[in-house]
């Protein structure tokens, strides 16, 4: 049996375990795929063939191996690998090779995992684009700042990819790219090793090629096998939330929010009751503006003529009107509304909402409007986004689900079983 591009890491896991395919040969039908595709998308940062082959031989080879193995893994060049440069998607950091692996590298290369390569941030997961382009239009964007494993995930090259999220840098670019999206609730994954942004926010998570295989890395990385869905997920009840993002809502992101309800049984009820949780995205932008200056500030202060004009300009102007009492405040009214988050789901186990306006905007010049994803982001909260159909433009809109904290294991199990329900209404 010869073994196809496009199958997910748990299959191609279970055919490792079976002996019907080698890593080896997995990693080659990747690495062919990668030359077909790569030249026209730009999803990757650094890719070695020959590392990698020589990599999947040794896991082959291997009999202590773990339960990853098969599995193929595209990196965010935010995280560092020991054996790989992370450059931070900044020309300042070209040839940089950190001592060490990141956590969520390290725990799934012990697991078996074979990590194909480093895919395009931003710089510095902040606002001036790479060179990615949308897989389904390339002259649109595909999202950011996880645009090289969107791209990388949606066009077959990995089944998996990790990336990070500090507003909404893994919902957007999944979304965009049609795949699914999964930022955990904050710190679930270990962050040591990720390049950080705006640290209240910063959350390590994964783009997939379905909700399963999301859950099967982050299970494997947070050593918690119960985020693994079953074969019959609790029952939850979800409501449909309009956030102070709504007004941004393009025709087609509602339309896609009709068919979810559809696929759901037409049971999600619009939620009503919540009082103040408006002006958050005006904290979170406040709160992050504020450790933007300090975690880039050997950037901003010492090596600014290295790094790109425009981020420059963004964060000198950020520097300029952040402050430690603006943050101070805003800090203590994001405590006040987290504690207090059952207000917002009353009697909901899950809400749904968009992950972004609509499809992915033309343009490479920027990577998209975050407001759906920057207020979960904010709150802490976990999210997934699941492709829900197409635009006016035949490019991808999803549907996002969103879950109280740490209620990882219910969201995965509702999205893959909603994931399910919509393949098989199109």
């Amino acid at each position: 049996m010869s073994y196809l591009g496009g199958t997910s890491a748990r299959v191609a896991v279970a055919g490792v375990a079976n002996g019907l395919w080698s890593v080896e040969t997995i990693a080659r039908v990747h690495l062919e795929r990668i030359a077909e595709v790569e030249p026209s998308l730009g999803a990757w940062q650094y890719v070695d063939p020959n590392a990698v082959i020589e990599a999947a031989k040794a896991l082959d080879r291997s009999t202590s191996a773990g339960l990853m193995r098969g599995a193929l893994l595209g990196v965010k060049d935010l995280i560092c690998t020991a054996d790989m440069p992370t450059t931070f998607g900044s020309a300042a950091y070209d040839g940089h090779r950190p001592a060490y692996d990141a956590a969520c590298v390290a725990l799934a290369r012990q697991a078996g995992a074979l990590v194909v390569g480093k895919t395009v941030t931003t710089e510095f997961a902040y606002g001036t684009p790479g060179k990615t382009r949308n897989p389904h239009n390339p002259a649109h964007t595909p999202g950011g700042s996880s645009s090289g494993s969107a791209a990388a995930v949606a066009a077959g090259m990995v089944p998996i990819a990790i990336g990070t999220q500090t507003g909404g840098s893994i919902i957007r670019p999944a979304a965009y790219c049609g795949v699914v999206g999964y930022k955990p609730t904050y710190d679930l994954i270990d962050k040591t090793g990720v390049k950080p942004l705006a640290v209240s926010f910063d959350t390590v998570g994964v783009i997939a090629c379905d909700v399963r295989d999301a859950a099967f890395y982050t299970a494997h990385v947070t050593l918690r096998p119960d985020l693994e869905p079953g074969d019959a997920p609790a029952m939850s009840r979800i409501g449909f939330y309009r956030s102070e993002a709504w007004p941004n809502a393009l025709p087609e992101a509602q339309i896609a929010l009709d068919h979810a309800v559809e696929a759901l049984g037409g049971s999600v009820a619009e939620v009503r009751h919540a009082r103040g949780f408006d002006g958050l995205l005006d904290l979170y932008k406040r709160m992050k503006e504020w450790e933007m200056t300090t975690t880039l500030a050997y950037e901003r202060v010492t090596i600014p003529d290295r790094i790109s004009p425009r981020s420059r300009a963004d964060f000198e102007a950020i520097a300029a009107r952040a402050s430690a009492a603006i943050f101070d405040a805003a800090e203590a009214e994001a405590l006040k509304i987290r504690a207090r988050i059952d207000d917002l789901f009353g009697e909901y186990h899950l809400l749904l909402t968009p992950p972004a306006t609509g499809e992915a905007p033309e343009g490479l010049d920027a990577t998209g409007n975050a407001s759906f994803n920057q207020i979960w982001s904010f709150l802490h909260l976990p999210c997934v986004t699941i492709p829900a159909g197409v635009g006016p433009r035949g490019l991808p809109v999803g549907v996002q689900l969103i879950a109280r904290k740490k209620d990882d294991a219910r969201l995965l199990a509702a999205a893959a079983w909603l994931e399910a329900s919509l393949a098989r209404k199109r």
